[in-house]
């Protein structure tokens, strides 16, 4: 287990696997990597970030990880698979359960209704960002990535 304070003062708890707080995870965040990649999205307000949000009444968390991505970069994933949880102790404390899966289709013509958009980047580009979201900059993304490179799903679907 990982513990920090994010960069708004909220104590946080990273944790790989099941939920040890007994917190209902009702928040996702997707982190994939694809042919090099990182699929990210630029939120209007907070800048670069991975795709998140939350589940809609009787959504699953599975399927909000899926429509998020949809909604937020135009992209289509599959295969799914949670494998990290964030308790965020705000006031009331809240579980983002944290997926990752593999993209099966990249609409190059979405209308997108909450971010600006898709955005590809590499190891370095990520690294040397200066427009990323609060989110990204916390101590558990470094974490979450490394998960990712280690054991998360790959494809070579060919339109990037």
């Amino acid at each position: 287990m990982l513990k920090f304070e994010d960069l708004q003062g909220a104590n946080v708890e990273l944790t790989f696997g099941p939920n040890q707080h007994q917190i209902e995870p009702r928040h996702v965040l997707v982190v994939i990597k694809h042919k090099g990649h990182w699929l990210l999205t630029k939120h209007r307000m907070r800048g670069i970030e991975f795709p998140g949000g939350k589940a809609e009444l009787g959504e699953t968390i599975e399927d909000a990880a899926i429509r998020e991505t949809l909604e937020e970069t135009g992209v289509t994933i599959s295969n799914v698979q949670s494998f990290a949880e964030y308790v965020v102790f705000t006031e009331p404390p809240f579980c983002k359960a944290v997926f990752t899966g593999e993209v099966t289709h990249i609409e190059k013509e979405y209308t997108l209704m909450e971010t600006e958009g898709l955005v590809w980047m590499t190891d370095g580009e990520l690294d040397a960002c200066t427009d990323l979201s609060f989110h990204m900059k916390d101590r558990g993304m470094g974490e979450l990535r490394k998960w990712v490179e280690a054991n998360g799903r790959t494809n070579e679907w060919n339109d990037l």
